[in-house]
């Protein structure tokens, strides 16, 4: 699966403005209504979803990123969110640093094998040293494209 082929070139924020995880999880729904990708009547239920999962284990992974995910019978397409923060946030990672780089990724709830292809495809970019390091100096929407791009063409399968 191809980074590009998931993640929704509107919904790349590349300096986030949210300081705290919900309020950054919410920047990140809402710039997925924002593109047409999220039903906006479904936004605080999204935002609530999204939550309910960090609670039972935080998405930081450490080397400052997260992955926060939800699986819906409301998502209709695999839809995938991008923020960058030059703060770090409190993700409660389990390497206790702070996040810079985030995907925020929501999945129909009736695909599980599309949401584990998503899921391998971030992961495999996010244990690479240099594209968590391009991702977190990424500046503008066209940075971060730039380096989708790059990890499709490298993308090993």
């Amino acid at each position: 699966m191809k980074l590009r082929d998931i993640v929704v070139e509107q919904a790349i924020i590349p300096q986030l403005t949210s300081t705290k995880r919900d309020d950054v999880i919410t920047e990140l729904i809402d710039a997925l209504v924002e593109a047409g990708s999220v039903d906006a009547s479904l936004q605080e239920e999204f935002v609530k979803a999204v939550l309910s999962r960090e609670r039972k284990g935080s998405t930081g992974f450490g080397h400052g990123v997260a992955v926060p995910h939800v699986k819906s019978p409301k998502v209709e397409k695999l839809t995938v969110a991008i923020g960058v923060s030059t703060e770090g946030i409190d993700f409660k990672a389990l390497d206790k640093e702070p996040v810079y780089s985030l995907f925020l990724l929501m999945s129909p709830e009736d695909r599980p094998e599309e949401h584990l292809d998503a899921m391998e495809a971030i992961f495999g970019n996010l244990q690479d040293d240099q594209f968590r390091k391009f991702l977190r100096q990424a500046s503008s929407v066209a940075d971060v494209v730039t380096l989708l791009d790059e990890a499709d063409t490298t993308q090993v399968r």
